[in-house]
């Protein structure tokens, strides 16, 4: 099968590799949509994986080829999205549920080979069976669409409140559009230049600049982007009272002044961290909630998406992300 093998940062090669093997109680997925997410760029380019070779990529959908138990026969042929994290159902999170804070977790496209590749080893409890006619390019998106919906469960998000969210990627962009399906009253997207203005208002989020946010407090400020401005700015955007939730990913250390750390006081401000999403195989979760959004209002989601690749032309995908040589929101690649 045909692969992006990563042997090393900044060596990822398109190449033949061998067929992954499926244990008991797994199945091979033959990927025919995979999303590259901004935290690729860095895996890929400067920092690595846990091991090399590896197989990058984590939001990917497709259909099963095969099934190691006899028992899961069923499943071949069925349209799935997958939950990338594998946990070790050991832990105390694990007891309770927390499945996204699991302790000691696996991880496909980071800590073992993943969706940037035609086919897939993936356990049968991650995969998340799809509605009939959800094009693979759109459950490729369940992943950043469940963390965005967690990051908004996250903010507690009530019906008629003023909601922020700091950051213009898809999963800001994903985030604004729960909190406008939750009933919040207000949605602003902070955008830093009129090609970013520009890609929130593709999929009809209200954006405003940075200076027109200064000028008004939210009852809850999601920050998208991991920086200590962003940080800043959502903490001296939150009203009194109200709630901050960091879900960007931190490129470095993170750094507050005293003037923005006393606001935090001042306001009695409730600060959140969210990372991934809540599932648990069939049982209701973000991801369940995101596959109905997408059989519900795959319409207004498909407007995220603004590049679409080949399998052979995922690497000009990632250099429009690692370059940043024109405006993006989802890039999507194909497969098989």
């Amino acid at each position: 099968m045909k692969a992006y093998v990563l042997h090393a940062v900044g060596d990822l090669r398109y190449e033949e590799t061998g067929r992954p093997e499926c244990p008991e109680g797994w199945a091979t997925v033959r990927v025919k949509a995979a999303g590259i997410c901004s935290s690729d760029i860095p895996r890929i380019f400067l920092k690595g994986t846990y091991h090399f070779p590896t197989i990058p990529g984590h939001e990917f959908a497709g259909v099963v080829e095969s099934v190691a138990s006899a028992a899961d026969a069923s499943l071949v042929g069925r349209a799935v999205g997958v939950f990338p994290l594998i946990p070790c159902r050991r832990c105390d999170q694990c007891a309770a549920g927390h499945y996204e804070m699991c302790g000691h977790y696996d991880y496909l496209g980071s800590r073992r080979d993943g969706g940037f590749a035609e086919l897939v080893a993936v356990p049968v409890w991650n995969l998340v069976p799809l509605p009939d006619g959800v094009p693979p390019t759109l459950a490729a998106m369940l992943e950043p669409l469940s963390v965005a919906l967690h990051s908004v469960r996250r903010a507690a998000v009530q019906p008629g409140q003023s909601v922020c969210v700091i950051g213009t990627g898809m999963i800001g962009l994903a985030a604004a559009l729960w909190a406008k399906s939750l009933g919040a009253a207000m949605v602003d997207v902070v955008a830093r230049n009129e090609a970013k203005l520009a890609l929130a208002a593709r999929v009809g989020a209200t954006a405003v600049t940075p200076a027109e946010a200064a000028g008004r407090l939210y009852d809850a400020v999601i920050e998208a982007v991991g920086s200590p401005s962003a940080i800043s700015q959502a903490i001296q955007a939150a009203a009194p009272g109200g709630t901050v939730v960091l879900m960007g990913n931190p490129a470095g250390d993170i750094s507050l002044p005293q003037d923005v750390y006393w606001r935090v006081l001042r306001k009695q401000l409730t600060l959140r961290g969210t990372w991934n999403s809540a599932y648990d195989g069939a049982a209701p979760s973000d991801w369940t909630e995101a596959v109905e959004a997408l059989r519900t209002n795959g319409e207004a989601i498909a407007r995220l998406v603004t590049h679409t690749f080949a399998q052979d032309g995922l690497e000009r995908g990632l250099a429009v992300m690692r370059d940043k040589t024109e405006p993006y929101c989802k890039i999507m690649t194909t497969w098989n």
